[in-house]
Formats: structure tokens, C-alpha cells, sequence
């Protein structure tokens, strides 16, 4: 299971329609997670570092991520962050 991380254009992220997905916010923390769902995301602000048993991510403002459904991880957020995401 991979992170994906890309830096979409303008016009990819109108073609997903991603300002009308719900925005999820976090404090800086370390926290382990389990996505039970696929998850795509886009982030407005913070810097964070997602490390699995096979890699590590590190994320910013501006970054579209696609998390798999069943990856476990743990999150180390450096600066607050603030995103869009999109389940399933």
C-alpha cells in the first residue's frame, strides 16, 4: 500500500470539485491511524510527516494525497493543519 502525493493543478482540483468537500483540521500531534476507507485529500495549510512500515511521507500546504483503504500509519503533524478530504 503507497501514498500517493502529487502537486494537481488548478483546473484538477475544479474537475474534482474539491472546495465543496468537507474540511477536516488538526493541532500539532502525533497520532496513529487506519484508514477504512479510501481518502483523498487536499491540503490548505500545515506540514506533516505520515510514516507506514514501508515508507514516510512527508506532506505541505498544496499537496493532493491519496491514502489506500486499509493502510496503517502513524501522523506527525508539525504545523496545523487544514485540508479537504474526500472518503470512499
Amino acid at each position: 500500500m503507497k501514498i500517493e502525493v502529487k502537486k494537481p493543478t488548478q483546473e484538477e482540483l475544479e474537475k474534482l470539485n474539491v472546495k465543496n468537500w468537507p474540511i477536516w483540521e488538526c493541532e500539532v500531534s502525533e497520532f496513529d491511524w487506519e484508514y477504512d476507507e479510501d481518502e483523498q485529500c487536499y491540503f490548505l495549510e500545515g506540514k506533516v510527516k505520515v510514516v507506514t512500515d514501508k515508507e514516510e511521507v512527508e506532506i505541505q500546504k498544496g499537496d493532493f494525497v491519496k491514502f489506500p483503504k486499509g493502510l496503517k500509519c502513524k501522523w506527525i503533524v508539525y504545523e496545523k493543519v487544514r485540508k479537504h478530504y474526500h472518503l470512499g
